[in-house]
Order: C-alpha cells, then sequence, then structure tokens
C-alpha cells in the first residue's frame, strides 16, 4: 500500500505531471498548489486521472473555499481536517499555516492548529500530514535562525508521537528528514515522497521505505 505526499507545486504544471505519473494507491496534495489561490483549475485536469484517490489539503495560499470547491468540481476529496484509516494506520491532515508576514488566505492562529489537531490525539498509529512544519526543526529552516513552522504542530508531536508526519511550506526545506521522539518527520516539497506501508521489519514492526520520487 503506497501513499504519495507532495506539496508547494505553486502551479507548476510539470512538476505536477511528473508526480501524477507515479504509480500510488493514495495521492496527498499537502497544499499550496496554487498562488494566492489562483490558477486551480488549470491544474485539476493533471490530476484527475487519479481522481478517486486524490486527497487534498489547502496551504496558506489556498482558502477551505477554493479547496472545497476544486474537489467539487474535479471529483477528488476535500482532506482537511479529515481523518481515515489505512490498514492498520490512521492517516489524518490539516492544511493552512501559522500566521505569516504576508496575511495569505489560509492562516490559522496557534490555538486554532491546536484546537483543529486535538481529535487526532487518540488515533494510533497515526500518520499525520499538515502544510505547515513542527517549529524549531529542520524541516522549518529557511535560512541560519529562521525558523517559521508551528510551535502547535511541533507540541502535537512531542506530545502524541504519531508514527509518520509530513509537511511542507518552507520550501528551502523541501526534502529534509528529521526524527523527533519516535516520529519520522519529512518536508516532502513538490518532489514528493512515497511511503510503503507494506514494508515490514522482520520483527513485525513497520519498516519506512520513503525515498525520493524523481
Amino acid at each position: 500500500m503506497k501513499l504519495l505526499i507532495f506539496s508547494d507545486i505553486h502551479g507548476s504544471k510539470s512538476a505536477l505531471e511528473k508526480l501524477m505519473a507515479i504509480e500510488a494507491d493514495y495521492y496527498f496534495a499537502d497544499g499550496d498548489l496554487a498562488n494566492w489561490g489562483r490558477g486551480l483549475d488549470q491544474l485539476g485536469p493533471s490530476m484527475q486521472k487519479r481522481a478517486e484517490r486524490m486527497y487534498v489539503l489547502p496551504g496558506n495560499h489556498e482558502s477551505e473555499v477554493d479547496i472545497a470547491h476544486f474537489c467539487r468540481e474535479c471529483g477528488f476529496h476535500d482532506f482537511h481536517g479529515q481523518s481515515m484509516q489505512i490498514g492498520k494506520f490512521h492517516v489524518a491532515g490539516l492544511g493552512y499555516s501559522n500566521p505569516t508576514p504576508f496575511n495569505t488566505p489560509g492562516e490559522y492562529t496557534e490555538q486554532e492548529i491546536a484546537d483543529r489537531l486535538e481529535p487526532f490525539a487518540a488515533l494510533d498509529p497515526l500518520i499525520l500530514i499538515c502544510h505547515a512544519p513542527p517549529k524549531d526543526t529542520k524541516l522549518d529552516r529557511a535560512g541560519e535562525d529562521q525558523h517559521f513552522g508551528s510551535a502547535a504542530i511541533r507540541d502535537f508531536i512531542d506530545r502524541y508521537q504519531p508514527r509518520y508526519f509530513y509537511c511542507g511550506h518552507i520550501h528551502e526545506a523541501a526534502g529534509v528528514h528529521e526524527v523527533i521522539g519516535r516520529t519520522q518527520c519529512w518536508n516532502v516539497g513538490p518532489r514528493g515522497q512515497l511511503l510503503d506501508l507494506d514494508a515490514l521489519l522482520d520483527s513485525g514492526e513497520e519498516r519506512l521505505r520513503a525515498r525520493d520520487t524523481v
């Protein structure tokens, strides 16, 4: 069972078409498909061959309304604030980012993020997909001493230790991996990461086969 998670396409049809050529059982678009919510309709056709398996989250460049309309029009699943079960794993998603200096359409306060994550706290084992990265990690580092992630997401990971965590948002950290406690974390970026849930250790515990998709 393979999950492809990607983010921050920002209108690039060529990047999206490379992702759509990859075979997976589930596709998670983790926000910022467009810029300021414009041009989503132009990306829909590239994604529609995977429509029944396509789950979409709003980034900070899209509103909940933008993504809900996009999913209705194209036959995708709106996964913002939702969860599902795949095999023995729970998969949960939360779009939007913590506040930015740019007043983009999809921003929550830290308290709003914490409140919206709380329903996922009891899910275990959990694969958590958020647009924003956890604060003060390699995943949210935009430069020397520049960290722009969410404190609420970091607190959730520290407290509840989801098995796997995926994010985007900070372009400079795309492709970066970090381990927080038992949680394997990736900033997936536009190249994406492929998670193979059928890969198991001899001990019977999950083994991650996550790799660059290019």
